[in-house]
């Protein structure tokens, strides 16, 4: 098949790299423009064009598709198929209609549930136990399109949205190429999604991350996760921001939301061991690795070591 794929982000670079070694034709890829970033504010090209370039590929960085030009230079590459990866832009119709095969999503939930922007992190939000992959025929709306295949993965008690987007997008790019033979020779057919149960996402703010002590510690333990690595979770001690990178709940209720304390024994999860816990609504937060204002991010033991005072202080949201 000829195809024109569609992405921005990291997520989309697996299933571009598949794309590249495999008999498809890759026509062109198409991405957001570099943006600004970094403390110097200089243009930053997305992932997607970046492996894009690696591999050869011709790159479009139109900021938005809707231009009738921009319909008129995508019909001239005559896809077959057009693939989109978290491209960063809704498809219009008339550019949905050109692909004779349509356009596949590839997107990261168990369609209907997590339609929307940030479909991972609001998976570990939600104490989901179990996320996925969809392939799904898109339509005009946001993330309603009939569903063509799916694959589910358990959701680990110390993933965050960055490890779980990093194996969804790997699992992603796999699922789409077994998919594409059948759906080339049209053996495939897309089952509608149940909007009864639709749930969706909303985009993450910066502000998201600010913690609220008087939360449950299980909460805060998913926000923590869900927020690692944008927008972080964060809590002011002594007129510093400090951000929780790592951290799970324990039973336990002493003291007001917000106070440190030191445990008498160390706690586990996992891989994960504290000894320092943060009194919440409901239970401790024990804390793993933290970074302050300033500093590289570090172990709690170390991180106490050098901040004197930390245990017994009083943490604000």
């Amino acid at each position: 098949m000829r195809i024109v794929f569609m992405g921005s982000p990291e997520f989309g670079v697996p299933a571009l790299e598949r794309l590249a070694g495999s008999k498809h034709q890759v026509a062109a890829v198409y991405t957001q423009p570099d943006r600004p970033a970094g403390r110097g504010r200089r243009p930053e090209a997305p992932p997607v064009k970046s492996a894009a370039l690696r591999l050869g590929l011709p790159v479009r960085q139109p900021p938005h598709l809707r231009e009738p030009s921009e319909v008129a230079r995508l019909k001239e590459l005559a896809p077959d198929l057009i693939v989109v990866a978290a491209f960063g832009q809704m498809l219009p119709e008339s550019v949905l209609g050109i692909p004779d095969l349509g356009c596949l999503n590839i997107h990261p939930s168990l369609l209907p549930r997590h339609r929307g922007a940030a479909p991972v992190a609001y998976a570990v939000l939600a104490g989901d136990n179990e996320t996925g992959v969809s392939i799904m025929l898109m339509d005009a709306g946001m993330d309603t399109g009939p569903v063509v295949a799916q694959e589910r993965i358990p959701i680990e008690p110390e993933d965050t949205t960055g490890s779980l987007t990093d194996k969804l997008s790997r699992r992603g790019a796999l699922l789409l190429l077994k998919v594409l033979p059948a759906w080339a020779r049209r053996e495939l057919t897309p089952q509608p999604q149940d909007s009864a149960l639709a749930t969706y996402s909303q985009p993450l703010r910066k502000e998201d991350g600010a913690i609220d002590w008087g939360l449950p510690a299980v909460t805060l333990w998913r926000r923590v996760r869900a927020f690692q690595p944008w927008p972080g979770c964060y809590t002011q001690w002594q007129g510093k921001v400090v951000k929780i990178i790592k951290a799970f709940p324990i039973d336990g209720d002493d003291g007001a939301p917000g106070t440190v304390r030191a445990m008498p024994f160390s706690k586990k999860m996992g891989t994960m061991d504290s000894s320092v816990g943060v009194q919440t609504g409901q239970g401790l937060l024990a804390l793993v690795e933290l970074q302050i204002e300033g500093k590289k991010p570090m172990r709690i033991s170390e991180f106490v070591r050098g901040q004197r005072g930390f245990i017994g202080s009083r943490l604000s949201s």
